[in-house]
């Protein structure tokens, strides 16, 4: 349960595809294809642009049909 207890306490938010941190998680409108989430920490740690490619990388992928798509190689998040 370490890890999950963990994950729980990050503050998740909501990143568009214009790099903007738009709330918290899991509050997209569009269920089908939704916006990506990254720890509040992560998102503040990246440039506005670095967050807009990995949010236009995951909506991209998610018109295809792909419900689970990697972060870019500087917004993957590690333990």
């Amino acid at each position: 349960m370490g890890q999950l207890k963990q994950w729980r306490e990050q503050n998740w938010v909501r990143i568009g595809t214009d790099g903007k941190i738009k709330g918290p998680c899991g509050t997209s409108k569009d269920k089908k294809n939704p916006d990506r989430c990254l720890p509040k920490r992560k998102a503040l740690s990246l440039t506005k642009a670095e967050r807009a490619s990995t949010a236009r990388k995951k909506k991209k992928a998610g018109a295809r049909g792909k419900t689970v798509v990697s972060n870019t190689p500087r917004a993957k998040v590690r333990s």
